[in-house]
């Protein structure tokens, strides 16, 4: 058992020594002992025998919790025998058999599980508070939760305090004493904290994993106020001079016992040594009494930066440029990655498209989508000696084999030329601990798409080991070159370029919610609001505090010859967003804006025959297509709003349809099982595809791949060039991948680099899939009803659905988790957003548009007399045509 079993910003309450009965009351009963633990969202039951799996109950899944027997004829057996406790519920995971380290095996379907506890008259009290934590667990609002429990937590520690035999000695004074969390990563442990004239005390609620925790006074040598979850609540504590690894992390409940601790502790410090400040540490570094490796960490650790928070792990450069030579030349610049642009700057070539993009975004503007340091980006250089932790993550899974961190030469090479990636390093790149690049616990990490396993990180040619690459990278850092350059990529990270006008002119500006003061937590009274914000907040990123305003001094170094660089792109590079788009399809989206939005008139309106069911535009604008369920696909003009051409296919409704590349072919989907391709150019039908069993929902393309969604439960993925020829075949397309699903899919889409696939389905199922390897990577049961819409965000980062509940929620797509939802009183029909706002079309008729960041509507547009079905807009947010079952093909412009 660990921590790490738990879910994130569950708690552990307590524990009791219990029998799992199997198969009760027939001929092969038997007992598994072990322990049962009570945990905040989960109960988990930790079997003696490390042979036997851990067993863990998500509460939310429970169906009914009780004593066993205590319903209809068996009510008095159970008073007779009452040390017994029945848990039904819908879902399981099996943990650690054997105790070997591997991804969660999940059970699904009505169970039943006995516990008999060793002492019965705990029975009453350990059912109740389950009740209770169920209670929580299936609150509709993660605020509301979060509330819940916390109360919970805070009535226990209120009943409990510090057990005073705990002193090491009787003649210890006690100085202080109040409730606190020891955090450790992903995982805070509630409990009581005691200061003496002596020692440093910290006892846990659940006395796990041991019954105290105790620091003397005199062994420490620094201490450090921390923000945790942006708040000033935090406070760490070493006793070494390594300042990477501490000997306790404390979150207080209050700023003011933080603050209250802190000055006992530095009081008592002040006889003992001195404080240290980053001018001190700065001076030491330029003469040359600090490496420039312990620099690094003196500076993180005054940035807020612990090792204990994923969210805010030091964060060391990409120094090395080269890492495909066979010998490693540190004597060569051009060996060195330039130190003074940010990861993002440092391929012009993507640096041009995000500043186009840049150009013409909203405010608040930011040039990247993601940021150099997070929680996922840590475990992912540290999976092979944190698999718990990654496993903690990412809901009891590990990441997909393909994006694992498999080879330094691959990883840097994505931090060049990744759309989305733009991660540094970690100070292990830097130390001398090899067993983060080593898969020394012979961990089942996957298997590749070329058929290899991944195994130990494949080192670049010019380390002949583990060791030799830490090694020369160690000597890489403290060359030097990387001595007389270092100030530029602190003066990013640390210093003046880390936020304002010149980080502007850097190519330094990162989402407005990953820096400090970025947005006041307690001004934000809604909890479920203040949930998501910080669920954002800590899963995204952060960027350090900034520790300097003004230029960063250069270190004093022996005459270095220095070459000229390349100068950094500036802020006025041309971009054209027609080219943009074009070459970065990836990162080219829909840039919604409230203001703006809330301008949007109806300039012209169409009537079809039947509902509206899919809206498809050219590319240069000119013409605009429709399917509806009068069976016909329609062309008008879009500028004269004339109808051009009607087509039928079938006797049945069409229920989508999309544009190919190059404008020549509309393909649609229908409710006669089929798919049809129609050339523009000619006229004509030119081919069907009879691929599915009942109507084809939703159909997606890319890369001359066909996506088809069905009500005969499946997705298919097919491969075919399409005829556009006269003289041509016909189409021919070959079935690459079949997505099985229990039930209907109404909806799909692709992220933009169409690796992923998420789908919905009638009861209101949204998958997450793998296309890769056609595997299911999340089913996250998050509405009541049919889903109607999901997409990515522009980051790949997120989906968004919309159902029949009135939910709008947002999943995080590396955890499956649902990190947010917002509720409204009717369905929302279709939808398209940026990441942050949504533009969606509900079942009355009107246009809304979401803030998601503030978890608020913002604006209502009256639009149609019946639901909105389908919805388009350009790129730059100044035009948008929505579909109705009202019949009505709506245009809409922007007013100024």
């Amino acid at each position: 058992f660990s921590l790490l079993l738990l879910n994130l910003e569950e708690y552990y309450f307590e524990q009791h020594t219990a029998n799992h009965i199997l198969h009760k009351g027939r001929h092969n009963e038997r007992k598994i002992r072990g322990s049962l633990k009570i945990c905040s969202k989960s109960v988990i039951f930790e079997p003696d025998a490390i042979s036997q799996p851990i067993i863990k109950i998500p509460l939310r899944d429970c169906i009914k919790i009780g004593k066993h027997g205590e319903n209809g004829a068996n009510r008095h057996f159970a008073k007779a025998k009452s040390g017994e406790i029945s848990l039904i519920f819908s879902q399981v995971y099996f943990i650690k058999e054997h105790n070997v380290v591997a991804p969660y095996k999940i059970e699904r379907g009505k169970m039943e599980y006995i516990f008999e506890l060793d002492v019965s008259g705990k029975v009453e009290d350990v059912v109740e508070t389950l009740l209770q934590l169920h209670r929580a667990s299936c609150l509709d609002k993660l605020g509301d939760q979060m509330a819940m429990i916390t109360a919970i937590l805070q009535s226990r520690l209120a009943r409990t305090s510090f057990d005073k035999n705990r002193f090491q000695s009787v003649s210890e004074k006690l100085h202080m004493e109040c409730k606190a969390e020891m955090v450790t990563p992903l995982v805070t442990n509630p409990g009581h904290v005691c200061i003496t004239d002596t020692n440093l005390y910290f006892q846990p609620l659940n006395g796990y994993p041991k019954p105290v925790v105790r620091i003397t006074l005199q062994d420490v040598r620094h201490i450090y106020k921390r923000r945790h979850g942006l708040m000033p609540l935090g406070l760490e504590v070493f006793c070494t001079e390594d300042d990477l690894c501490s000997d306790i992390y404390l979150k207080f409940y209050e700023p003011q016992e933080r603050d209250d601790l802190y000055f006992y502790i530095a009081t008592y410090l002040e006889h003992h040594m001195a404080e240290h400040t980053a001018e001190s540490y700065t001076l030491q570094w330029q003469r040359g009494h600090l490496s420039n490796y312990q620099y690094l960490l003196h500076l993180n650790n005054l940035a807020d930066r612990s090792c204990n928070d994923l969210s805010q792990y030091p964060v060391f450069p990409w120094i090395i440029n080269d890492y495909s030579s066979s010998e490693l030349d540190l004597s060569n610049p051009g060996t060195f990655r330039d130190l003074s642009k940010p990861v993002g700057a440092l391929n012009a070539e993507r640096l041009e498209r995000l500043l186009a993009r840049y150009q013409e975004m909203p405010e608040p503007k930011f040039m990247y989508g993601s940021h150099y340091s997070s929680p996922g980006y840590v475990l992912f250089y540290l999976v092979r000696i944190a698999p718990e932790y990654m496993l903690c993550l990412q809901n009891g899974r590990f990441d997909n084999a393909d994006r694992m961190f498999n080879s330094i030469a691959e990883t840097w090479k994505n931090c060049l030329d990744g759309a989305t990636d733009f991660k540094e390093l970690i100070p292990e790149f830097y130390g001398d601990d090899v067993s983060f690049l080593v898969n020394s616990l012979k961990l089942d990490l996957g298997k590749r798409q070329g058929g290899q396993m991944v195994d130990d990180v494949e080192l670049p040619p010019w380390a002949s080991s583990p060791e030799d690459f830490l090694q020369k990278s160690r000597g890489a850092l403290e060359s030097n070159y990387v001595s007389e350059h270092l100030h530029e990529w602190i003066d990013l990270i640390f210093g003046y370029k880390q936020k304002g006008s010149y980080a502007i002119k850097a190519h330094n500006v990162f989402h407005p919610l990953t820096y400090e003061g970025g947005v006041d937590l307690n001004s934000i009274e809604d909890p479920d609001e203040k949930v998501a914000m910080l669920t954002q907040i800590l899963e995204f990123g952060q960027t350090p505090k900034q520790l300097f305003v003004t230029p960063h001094p250069q270190r004093i170094t022996s005459k270095f010859t220095s070459l000229p660089q390349t100068s950094s792109c500036n802020a006025s590079v041309a971009f054209s967003p027609g080219k943009f788009c074009e070459e970065n399809k990836c990162e080219c989206f829909y840039r919604l804006c409230g203001k703006k939005l809330r301008k949007l008139v109806i300039c012209k309106t169409l009537s079809l025959n039947r509902a509206v069911t899919g809206i498809a535009v050219s590319r240069n604008g000119s013409s605009v297509f429709t399917t509806s369920q009068d069976s016909t696909l329609k062309m008008f003009s879009k500028e004269s709003k004339m109808l051009q051409r009607s087509i039928s296919f079938s006797n049945m409704a069409l229920s989508s349809c999309l544009l190919l590349p190059g404008d020549a072919t509309v393909v649609s989907s229908s409710w006669d099982n089929n798919v049809y391709f129609y050339s523009i150019a000619f006229g004509r039908r030119q081919g069907t595809l009879m691929g599915h069993d009942d109507a084809v929902s939703k159909i997606c393309w890319h890369d001359n791949r066909l996506y088809s969604a069905s009500w005969d439960s499946t997705v298919k993925v097919w491969s075919g060039v399409p005829a556009e020829m006269p003289g041509t075949k016909r189409h021919h397309f070959d079935l690459l991948a079949e997505l099985e699903h229990d039930v209907s899919v109404d909806t799909i889409n692709l992220n933009a680099a169409s690796t992923l696939l998420v789908s919905g389905t009638k009861e209101g199922t949204v998958n997450i899939w793998d296309l890769s390897t056609a595997t299911l990577l999340h089913q996250i049961p998050c509405h009541s009803g049919i889903v109607f819409d999901t997409a990515f965000s522009p980051d790949g980062r997120h989906v968004l659905s919309t159902g029949a509940d009135g939910c709008v929620n947002v999943i995080d797509v590396q955890t499956g988790t649902l990190i947010s939802s917002l509720t409204s009183e009717e369905p929302q029909r279709c939808f398209i957003w940026d990441g942050n706002s949504v533009l969606s079309g509900s079942q009355s008729g009107e246009l809304l548009v979401w803030d998601l960041l503030g978890a608020k509507l913002s604006e209502r547009i009256q639009g149609h007399t019946g639901a909105v079905t389908c919805i388009w807009m350009n790129e730059q947010c100044s035009s948008v045509i929505t579909g109705g079952e009202d019949r009505q093909i709506v245009f809409w412009k922007l007013q100024y």
